[in-house]
């Protein structure tokens, strides 16, 4: 199996070696020993994980030539785990370069099994990175109009779009606001015979009462003040193509009528006209409403629903997709980095897990809006939780600030790790995946007596 690599950075050549020879079992060692070597090894090698001695020739009593090498990683070769090796009076420093976008730092003298456990995390996060980018760029292509999904309910919502697009029945697409409903009905109709014809939406909840019937099936001259030429409705806009009409639960009864006429017909009559006009137009339907519920209530015509209703796709709410979260997040956060050209580097690890903690109550489009405006607010190297604004709730009662809550939440996972291993504070930083001096410094930032 190929070794990954992991390039050590140190000017103490006893120090190096000493690494070398304990980790050369499990990986892929190169050393450099200033600047200049590093940076041309991370050129050419690009490793997977770095440790990084501040402390580098010429002046290895500043950390000048040390953070020159971080930052030459972090613009070029953002996915990479670097972990600063640093005397415990260089805290300050330590801490500036995990605010940079540092994955980790250790004290010196180094304790070889504590590094080992917090190497094996550092390469074990790039692996899934890398792996959650290479299922980006595969499912970035065309096949869904930039619909992401892993989870078994979008892989069966992706197999049922493969099978409909092929007929010209008409589907009925569910879900909450925010969920992705025209994506659906866009993909449906790219994959259909009739892509290269129009693809037509229309949100039958966005126009007056007294305007949606012609918007929908058109006018003719002199129908009403104002109709000074005869207009096509979106019917006849869509011909040979598909008409998406959103938010089918809106819908006037009357208009339900003419709209369940076409359906039986395929033949519409424009407001003011007599003609019976032939139209070769698929309709595709969502809604967020219980069209169910609104029979019962006489809001929405049963007969129509059964003729919109031959092929249902219901859209999962994002809190049920939870293996799609972070997937959706990172798609977002590279788009508009790119988009509005800032160099950010990532999610804060805080974040990930504020990401995949929240209910997303507005689905996709609340968390693409949200990663849109931390990415336009953000100050920082990584998008902190504070950047995106999520607030968590306990039990549907006091609403806690996202950093109240996650702190709650690491003091109880600190104690329970400290328990479970009987106080022994190397044992419980393995236990939790960091090192020890994390674990001392969120013990002491907690407020959690370190002895």
């Amino acid at each position: 199996m190929r070794k990954s690599k992991l390039l050590i950075i140190d000017d103490d050549e006893d120090l190096r070696t000493q690494m070398k020879w304990a980790l050369t079992a499990d990986y892929n060692i190169y050393l450099a020993e200033d600047r200049q070597s590093a940076i041309a090894i991370i050129n050419k090698e690009q490793p997977a994980v770095v440790t990084l001695d501040l402390g580098l020739p010429p002046n290895p009593a500043g950390v000048e030539e040390g953070f020159t090498v971080l930052d030459h990683i972090l613009d070029g070769y953002n996915n990479t785990k670097v972990i600063i090796i640093t005397g415990r009076a260089e805290k300050e420093h330590a801490l500036r370069a995990v605010e940079k976008g540092a994955y980790d730092f250790f004290y010196k003298p180094i304790e070889l099994d504590e590094l080992k456990v917090v190497l094996r995390r550092a390469f074990h996060v790039f692996q899934l990175e890398q792996e959650q980018r290479e299922l980006r760029h595969r499912l970035s292509g065309d096949t869904f109009e930039d619909m992401i999904g892993t989870s078994p309910k979008m892989q069966d919502v992706f197999s049922t779009i493969r099978k409909v697009a092929t007929t010209d029945a008409p589907v009925l697409i569910t879900g909450e606001s925010g969920t992705g409903k025209e994506l659906v009905a866009r993909a449906i109709h790219k994959l259909s015979i009739r892509r290269s014809k129009p693809f037509i939406p229309i949100n039958c909840g966005a126009i007056p009462e007294n305007l949606i019937e012609s918007e929908l099936f058109g006018h003719e001259k002199g129908t009403f003040t104002g109709a000074h030429a005869q207009r096509k409705g979106r019917f006849e806009m869509a011909e040979g193509g598909t008409l998406f009409l959103d938010e089918i639960g809106d819908l006037p009864l009357t208009l339900q009528v003419k709209l369940l006429r076409f359906l039986q017909e395929k033949t519409i009559e424009r407001v003011g006209g007599r003609e019976q006009i032939e139209v070769d137009t698929r309709v595709l339907a969502a809604t967020n409403r219980d069209l169910e519920e609104a029979m019962k209530n006489a809001t929405f015509r049963g007969d129509l629903y059964y003729r919109l209703n031959v092929v249902k796709i219901s859209l999962p709410a994002l809190r049920e997709r939870n293996a799609d979260v972070v997937l959706l997040a990172k798609t977002f956060l590279d788009r508009y980095t790119g988009e509005i050209r800032k160099k950010i580097k990532g999610f804060s690890s805080q974040a990930i897990e504020s990401i995949v903690r929240y209910s997303w109550p507005g689905n996709v489009r609340e968390l693409e809006n949200r990663i849109k405006r931390a990415v336009i607010m953000s100050e920082g190297k990584k998008i902190t939780p504070e950047d995106l604004e999520i607030e968590s709730t306990a039990g549907g009662k006091e609403c806690l600030v996202l950093k109240d809550a996650r702190e709650i939440l690491e003091k109880d996972l600190i104690l329970k790790a400290i328990a479970r291993n009987e106080n022994n504070l190397t044992k419980a930083a393995s236990d939790l995946g960091i090192s020890r001096p994390t674990l001392y410094d969120l013990m002491e930032k907690l407020g959690i007596p370190t002895k």
